[in-house]
């Protein structure tokens, strides 16, 4: 990916000195595959790059953009989700979690894209006090009260609501 290497070959002759980098790219130029991530959405890298005796730290913000369906309501959900990231790219690597420095430039792909990935949520809200649907009528009940009843409870846990109530 070409938009994201960062040339930090001055960088790296002066431990301490910074430079500040903003990229930016679609999700199929990343690799991103998941389908709540449109192959045309724009996923940006805001970041501070500092230079250390044998690499660079980065630091900074992914933005991307993402859609779903409320897992309690049913709604679509459209938002950019913003992650904070803080990573090391290393000469010669020595530790298990740094990135490599390859010809005194480092690739933000990968760190860019192991971030919108982690940043997809499993179970996505469309708000986190969402009342969801009615069990009973299938009411939003974001939007309207139901008059149902309540829970129906199930005959077949009734055993088991007896030893709770003995608890």
């Amino acid at each position: 990916m070409h938009k994201l290497r960062v040339n930090v070959a001055e960088l790296l002759r002066r431990p301490g000195s910074t430079k500040d980098v903003e990229v930016a790219c679609t999700a199929a130029e990343l690799g991103i595959t998941d389908p709540r991530v449109a192959g045309n959405a724009q996923v940006t890298a805001t970041m501070h790059v500092e230079s250390l005796s044998d690499g660079v730290v980065v630091a900074g913000v992914v933005s991307a953009p993402w859609h779903d369906t409320c897992r309690r309501c049913l709604a679509d959900i459209n938002v950019t989700s913003r992650a904070e990231v803080r990573d090391l790219f290393q000469i010669v690597v020595t530790d298990p979690d740094a990135f490599p420095v390859v010809g005194d430039q480092i690739d933000l792909a990968d760190l860019v894209r192991e971030t919108v990935h982690l940043e997809l949520p499993l179970a996505p809200l469309c708000r986190d006090d969402c009342a969801g649907l009615c069990a009973s009528c299938g009411a939003d009940r974001n939007v309207e009260q139901c008059s149902c009843e309540g829970v129906a409870v199930d005959p077949r846990w009734s055993a088991l609501d007896a030893l709770r109530d003995q608890l």
